[in-house]
């Protein structure tokens, strides 16, 4: 859990929850957590599961059977040509709009104070070396004091 890069494509808008989808009133307007990976193999292990042990085990161990609505779309790789950063402390909402260079998404999570962990923030050097290596954990605890994931690993 913490701060990740997804590849999308460059006119991708994260879906946001409407009067007719928010769970409460409070959600309206707010991003639709999503799932990174795909769908399809989080079925195909849901299944095995359900196949190999039965139904009742497979709910137990997955919660409920997945659901193609709680993952990011499957483009093909020639369309994911853009970088976002998304909390997965969820099951993900971005924090940034789409950009075309990691340098680019830096720049703009610098400038903006974007969230590394709770109010926190990052220099451009450790937004960085997170949009181009793709993850980092919400905090890490260090000498005694939580940073950010973000900070830490840079």
């Amino acid at each position: 859990m913490g701060r990740e890069v997804r590849r999308v494509p460059a006119d991708w808008q994260h879906p946001r929850y409407t009067e007719e989808n928010a769970p409460h009133g409070r959600a309206v307007g707010r991003y639709i957590p999503m799932f990174d990976g795909g769908y399809a193999e989080a079925a195909a292990d849901f299944l095995e599961k359900a196949n190999a042990e039965g139904l009742q085990e497979a709910i137990d161990y997955y919660g409920e059977a997945p659901k193609q609505e709680n993952y990011m779309p499957d483009w093909p790789q020639e369309q994911r040509t853009h970088l976002m950063m998304y909390e997965d402390t969820t099951e993900g909402t971005p924090i940034s709009p789409a950009f075309a260079t990691p340098e680019e998404l830096a720049r703009w999570l610098t400038d903006t104070g974007a969230s590394s962990f709770g109010d926190q923030t990052a220099s451009y050097e450790a937004w960085l070396r997170v949009a181009k290596g793709g993850f980092a954990p919400s905090a890490v605890l260090y000498d005694g004091s939580l940073t950010s994931g973000v900070e830490a690993i840079a």
